[in-house]
């Protein structure tokens, strides 16, 4: 069995990562926001989607839109 190094920037990432995310109380809704207002103040770009992103199926539904079947027929 080899002993495995342990990178120090590495390291330093998930513990930067770790800080973060117990800030804003592991909420990726507001880190991504603060993330948002911070390249926005430094003036960097901020990628903007062409369209939103809509939900395809209803969550926790099985259903489908059009009433068929969502597994096929036993055959």
């Amino acid at each position: 069995m080899t002993k495995k190094s342990i990178d120090p920037i590495i390291e330093e990432i998930h513990e930067t990562r770790v800080e973060i995310a117990k800030r804003f109380n592991y909420d990726i809704g507001k880190i991504s926001e603060d993330a948002r207002r911070r390249q926005a103040l430094e003036g960097r770009p901020l990628w903007q989607p062409e369209s939103v992103n809509q939900m395809m199926h209803p969550s926790g539904g099985g259903s489908t839109s059009d009433g068929a079947s969502s597994t096929p027929a036993a055959g």
